[in-house]
């Protein structure tokens, strides 16, 4: 079986991900690039666009979002906000639902919510965003205590409302909607998004949501995949369902000695691909970090990765050499502070650092 390295892996993956050279795709086609961007924080998910964008148009994700509604936003994976093509948002939720935590007794002891108390409120959210409207949480909750009858219900949503509600997201009922000053709103996006045409079934999705996976983060292991879907929370018997439902079109190569899926369309182009040399700098939450994840030694060192990933779920802005994780930087004063794990090119850190300045 060919072989190729992690450098050459990383390598690819800069080049296909827009890190090694920004190109001039729309907003939508980057997050399509990188399985999704995202978006718990909205200005990293801008940047995260921004920074692989030759041009980068200010506004332009906003419009994506509101008035070309080409992207949405909406929970998806590991259970956090990502903008997502609106023409394949529906595989990733069909997978993320298949998790099904909210079965499981200790779910239910923390969230106060039962498999009925969800399907309750997916029947009364679908009824109260028939219509198109756009509602906040507030009055998503008195619509459903409304025609549930149910405080306790309004209970279960005051206390935990973002947890309660990603069921409905993954089952299609919910997405956000435009917001309303600093307030969020949810809608239909059956009725939002007019490129929506509802949820697959899940061979389909494992196609959609597989191959667009490999696209950006690959080579990779079923079990790769399953930890940037949703923690290794799913089946294994599931997962390898879904791999041998989008196995047209994959083929394996070894990277360092261990057997991985990559797309027939990119294995040629990969093992042709030379280490990347360059330095480059991503912001906060970066795809490019959050598809590997940070326990992937190969990308990020064992020893610094609470520098990357940090208390409260927060994963800092990087420097980039040679693939790697080389360092940590921050934006403060209108300056950037640079943390180096290692010796970092001087010459070609000033020049990402011109690059990304502009953009803060």
């Amino acid at each position: 079986m060919e072989s190729v390295t992690w450098a050459q892996v990383l390598g690819w993956r800069m080049r296909r991900q827009l890190v090694e050279r920004a190109g001039d795709a729309p907003v939508v086609e980057v997050a399509r690039r990188l399985a999704g961007v995202q978006a718990q924080v909205a200005s990293s998910a801008e940047f995260a666009i921004a920074v692989r964008q030759a041009a980068p148009e200010a506004g332009a994700v906003r419009r994506a979002l509101i008035d070309e509604r080409t992207l949405v936003k909406t929970w998806a994976m590991r259970g956090t906000l990502h903008l997502l093509p609106v023409d394949e948002a529906a595989a990733y939720l069909v997978l993320c639902a298949a998790v099904r935590h909210w079965e499981k007794p200790v779910w239910q002891r923390n969230f106060g919510a039962t498999p009925a108390d969800l399907e309750a409120m997916a029947g009364a959210a679908a009824d109260a965003l028939a219509d198109g409207a756009a509602l906040t949480r507030e009055e998503l909750t008195e619509a459903i205590v409304a025609e549930t009858g149910s405080r306790h219900l309004a209970e279960v949503l005051g206390s935990g409302w973002g947890t309660i509600l990603k069921p409905l997201a993954w089952w299609g009922v919910l997405c956000h909607g435009p917001s309303q000053g600093t307030r969020v709103t949810f809608t239909s996006p059956e009725r939002w998004l007019p490129g929506w045409r509802g949820l697959p079934s899940v061979e389909d999705a494992a196609r959609t949501a597989i191959h667009a996976f490999l696209g950006a983060h690959g080579p990779a292991t079923p079990d790769m995949f399953d930890n940037w879907l949703m923690r290794k929370m799913n089946r294994k018997r599931d997962v390898k369902g879904w791999f041998a439902a989008a196995e047209d079109g994959l083929s394996t190569i070894e990277v360092d000695g261990e057997q991985m899926y990559v797309l027939d369309e990119h294995r040629d182009e990969l093992l042709a691909t030379e280490p990347s040399t360059s330095v480059r700098l991503l912001g906060a939450f970066d795809q490019y970090v959050l598809g590997a994840g940070t326990g992937a030694a190969y990308l990020v060192p064992p020893a610094r990765r609470k520098e990357v990933s940090r208390a409260a779920g927060w994963i800092s802005p990087v420097v980039l050499y040679q693939g790697r994780v080389a360092g940590v930087w921050e934006a403060k004063d209108d300056d950037v502070t640079v943390t180096p794990f290692e010796d970092i090119p001087a010459a070609p850190l000033n020049d990402a650092l011109g690059r990304v300045k502009p953009l803060l």
